[in-house]
């Protein structure tokens, strides 16, 4: 009995000890992870509870305070802000502290020259090699329809010789 208080014991005053330093981290989620200057700036977290609210933090890269609402998504709070046009290339630490219990999250935001998230829309035909008989180029297509046309009509002239039988 008394090895069993000593073991709860010994639990317990572990627990206590980590709870402040578990209470201090965490994580935040930035969409998207890497934004040009301007752009929009979603974050997310679970740290605050089922309907816990935050205030976010995105002085460092010059966005000020924004807000994290609740939603109905598994107790997330989630909230936005707008990069400034203006705002240096480099790597921005975006806090947020819960309402209730002050617990406070981090989440790193990349600024870059162009966001790496765009996308760059082709241009012009694909060059694969097969298919594509029919071109941008009028006279190859001419020289390949006039090219199906002499081998049809030799195949059906060899194949009419054959039928009467001319030797071939």
């Amino acid at each position: 009995m008394l090895r069993t208080a000593r073991l709860l014991t010994g639990t317990a005053l572990v627990v206590a000890a980590a709870a402040p330093a578990w209470a201090g981290t965490g994580s935040l989620d930035v969409y998207p992870a890497t934004v040009a200057p301007g752009g929009q700036v979603t974050v997310n977290t679970a740290a605050c509870g089922e309907k816990g609210s935050a205030v976010g933090d995105a002085g460092a890269v010059g966005a000020g305070t924004f807000t994290l609402a609740p939603t109905a998504h598994k107790g997330e709070a989630i909230g936005q802000f707008q990069v400034p046009p203006g705002a240096q290339p480099g790597t921005y630490e975006i806090v947020a502290k819960c309402a209730e219990g002050g617990r406070q999250v981090t989440g790193d935001l990349v600024v870059a020259v162009s966001a790496a998230h765009e996308q760059v829309q082709p241009r012009g035909s694909m060059k694969t090699g097969v298919g594509g008989a029919l071109g941008t180029d009028p006279v190859q297509t001419t020289a390949g329809v006039a090219a199906l046309a002499v081998a049809a009509a030799g195949g059906t002239w060899l194949l009419h010789r054959r039928a009467r039988g001319d030797g071939i």
